[in-house]
């Protein structure tokens, strides 16, 4: 029997794929050398156990765990794929069991993104719109009536 496929109930081979090149394949990474530094890293995890080598063959009905940014991904794989389509192709590819939530504070409410810095009026450098109006208060050296 080959490493390529383990039996499965029905008497068959069930077809596997290398770890770093589905997740590369399902987008979650944007090369499959970050995908293969994440799989060879012991940062992933195939159903509940620490994977050590990108090659690790998984299969359909696997479970992923891996993080990702400031999330811990949790996800079943529901498809393998030839190449790395669209967005769209694959998302088809896995299910999401904990999707990200919004990052909460430190009083555990959702944060929201952080408005746009204000300045007082008179600190720090003009904006344009203040030396247009600060030109026009100004007397023209050129002008003949002065």
């Amino acid at each position: 029997m080959s490493g390529r496929g383990a039996p499965d109930p029905a008497g068959g081979a069930r077809p596997g794929m290398r770890l770093d090149k589905w997740l590369w394949h399902a987008r979650f990474f944007k090369t499959r050398t970050l995908a293969g530094t994440a799989a060879g890293g012991g940062r992933v995890r195939v159903n509940r156990v620490p994977v050590a080598k990108p090659g690790q063959t998984v299969r359909v009905g696997d479970v992923l765990t891996f993080p990702q940014g400031h999330h811990v991904r949790v996800i079943e794989i529901r498809a393998l794929s030839d190449r790395r389509g669209p967005a769209s192709e694959a998302q088809a590819l896995y299910r999401d069991l904990d999707p990200p939530q919004p990052r909460a504070d430190a009083d555990g409410k959702a944060s929201t993104p952080a408005p746009a810095a204000k300045r007082e009026p008179g600190a720090g450098r003009p904006t344009k719109r203040e030396r247009r109006q600060l030109d026009r208060l100004k007397p023209n050296p050129d002008d003949p009536t002065l």
